[in-house]
């Protein structure tokens, strides 16, 4: 029985374009949500900087409060788990997927179910946030270009209103 079940993704394969913005699936990537005291033991065990100033992504690695970080990466990325250091990795891959917002009206449509200033959001800012009742996370990768992190469950209504907004 278990043979015949198939993983059906939560947003369309097929884009949404239209009224200056389009709505696209990112395609499929590792997650690892990341807790650590300090920001030297994450450095150590991924070998690259992370930001430590709230709200900045670096590498991949969105710094989202004092402790925490969410790291993006290619699909398949492993990561070690950081035994000896004083952190916590927790590979979230299967709990999120992202939709991308582009265009020229990409910002107004996440404004319209979200309080933030969308148009003082710089390039490569990363938060936390609510879409409607929906929990987020978005980065601006740039001027017109947002990639927004959502609960895989959450993922269809936040595709739907996305739309829905974009096509008024």
């Amino acid at each position: 029985m278990s043979e015949l079940l198939a993983r059906i993704e939560p947003t369309p394969t097929v884009p949404f374009a239209g009224n200056g913005v389009t709505v696209t699936s990112a395609p499929p990537m590792a997650r690892f949500s990341l807790r650590a005291r300090k920001a030297a033991d994450l450095e150590k065990l991924l070998g690259v900087s992370v930001p430590q100033k709230i709200g900045t992504m670096q590498s991949g690695v969105m710094c989202l409060g004092p402790d925490e970080w969410l790291m993006l990466a290619p699909d398949g990325t492993k990561i070690a788990d950081g035994a000896g250091l004083s952190l916590a990795v927790t590979e979230v891959s299967d709990r999120n997927v992202a939709i991308l917002l582009e265009g020229p009206r990409a910002a107004s449509v996440l404004a319209a179910g979200c309080a933030l200033d969308f148009d003082h959001f710089e390039v490569g800012r990363a938060t936390r946030t609510i879409f409607e009742t929906v929990e987020i996370i978005v980065v601006r990768e740039a001027a017109e270009r947002f990639h927004v992190e959502v609960w895989r469950s959450f993922a269809p209504w936040l595709w739907t209103a996305f739309v829905t907004v974009a096509a008024e």
